[in-house]
């Protein structure tokens, strides 16, 4: 029964992490379609396979059929935000994206996400503490594109480890095929999309 409670509150958290994360990479006013959208594409983010050899429109393909479940997943946590203004009605929501705002969002992040956001704005030398440089970002209009490096860092290393354990599990040759396969799915995906 404790672990479920463990565990519950584990993913609650995941969740607004997510939400939180999301936010720092929209604009001010944003449809749920982009906010899922953006929050579906986080594990992707900075995963050289989503470069070369996936569809592109595999997030979009992941979201459109399930708003209605992304709707209940992250409902009631948009409903609670203090910073958004949620129009369900519309579909709409609003983010303070000024800097207390921002500053806000950036100190709610994963410890993770927030070291590697230092480590990436903070100059050799300088030694600044992470809150220190979290205002600096919740104050440059990068902001998003400061968080998205941040996230691409994180996740970079692990689909780079993934794919290298494909090869040696499934072989060369599977692996060739596999790759040739994902390269023609991702090319069709590209011709429907510019067509």
């Amino acid at each position: 029964m404790n672990e479920n409670i463990a565990l519950r509150s584990a993913l609650d958290k995941n969740l607004r992490s997510a939400v939180t994360t999301a936010f720092l990479m929209l604009p001010e006013s944003f449809s749920e379609e982009d906010l899922f959208i953006e929050i579906a594409g986080l594990s992707y983010s900075g995963d050289f396979r989503m470069v070369v050899g996936e569809d592109k429109t595999k997030v979009l393909n992941i979201v459109k059929p399930n708003i209605a479940h992304f709707r209940e997943l992250y409902g009631n946590i948009l409903q609670e935000n203090p910073q958004v203004v949620y129009k369900i009605q519309q579909g709409r929501l609003e983010i303070d994206k000024s800097p207390e705002g921002q500053f806000t969002q950036l100190m709610t992040l994963p410890k993770t996400l927030q070291r590697q956001i230092n480590h990436i704005m903070d100059p050799p030398g300088k030694n600044r503490d992470v809150e220190e440089t979290l205002l600096q970002v919740a104050h440059d209009p990068d902001c998003g594109e400061v968080v998205r490096l941040g996230l691409s860092a994180i996740v970079r290393p692990s689909s780079m480890k993934q794919s290298t354990k494909g090869i040696f599990t499934a072989g060369m040759k599977k692996s060739v095929v596999y790759s040739s396969l994902k390269l023609h799915k991702m090319w069709k995906g590209w011709l429907r999309k510019t067509s």
